[in-house]
């Protein structure tokens, strides 16, 4: 993944974070996306260049066409077009479905659902026109199995899991590969702010006998960026530790 220029939404922090500083590694130069937490991309980038590798931080939110249009722009100015694009952003509204307000609703499908259709409309022409492209949405295995309290956000992560197949059907002879990864329960700040009780339900739950950590999410997407998954389309990767087999 020498010189391919990847970008990455939400990568200030999480799991996000751990995916940008793995493709850095691998050799790719990293576009960090954010859309609030300035603080947080500025130390991703921090951490990349300080590892030898070349990062910059642009702010957008990915639920805004225009913002996205610029945010492409700009990173094709500064670094080069975009290889690589990584679906990361999202945010969770719970609640039981009885009390859930139109804007629980409409928050999240708009920020996890509608954030990787603008994005991945605005990276395909020149991945297309290059006949090399990954793209990498970052769904969940509540898109596979469902949650009480997130009909909202289990029906965006499914959603996102319709795209990629969707998508994969339409560049797939094109060099360009469209595949989602279903993370399980992974540490990450979303997941610390659970009670202790709640969190030992989660992990007794899982085969494994422990939570993911963004990392293992990272490394399944650096394969799946790497030229070892050309021949892999439209498919959904679980990182769970056996929850959904």
């Amino acid at each position: 993944m020498e010189n391919k220029i990847a970008l990455v939404t939400g990568a200030g922090r999480g799991i996000g974070r751990a995916i940008a500083l793995e493709l850095a590694s691998k050799g790719c130069a990293v576009a960090v996306n954010y859309a609030h937490s300035e603080n947080a991309a500025a130390e991703t980038v921090k951490e990349i260049i300080s590892s030898g590798g070349r990062a910059a931080a642009f702010k957008a939110d990915v639920s805004n066409a225009a913002e996205v249009k610029e945010m492409f722009s700009a990173v094709a100015d500064s670094m080069g077009p975009v290889n690589i694009l990584v679906c990361n952003a999202g945010i969770t509204k719970d609640g039981l479905l009885m009390r859930m307000k139109d804007d629980d609703w409409d928050s999240v499908l708009t920020t996890n659902l509608k954030s990787l259709f603008i994005c991945a409309r605005e990276a395909i022409r020149p991945m297309l026109k290059a006949r090399w492209g990954r793209i990498i949405a970052i769904s969940s295995v509540n898109a596979l199995r469902g949650s009480a309290g997130q009909c909202n956000y289990a029906a965006a992560k499914a959603g996102m899991l319709g795209f990629v197949k969707s998508l994969a059907r339409e560049v797939a002879a094109k060099g360009v590969t469209v595949n989602a990864i279903a993370p399980g329960f992974i540490e990450t700040d979303m997941t610390s702010v659970l009670s202790e009780e709640l969190r030992r339900a989660f992990v007794d739950a899982i085969p494994a006998a422990r939570a993911g950590t963004p990392q293992d999410v990272a490394h399944a997407a650096a394969f799946l960026a790497s030229e070892e998954a050309s021949y892999i389309q439209g498919q959904v990767i679980a990182v769970d530790g056996g929850i959904t087999m």
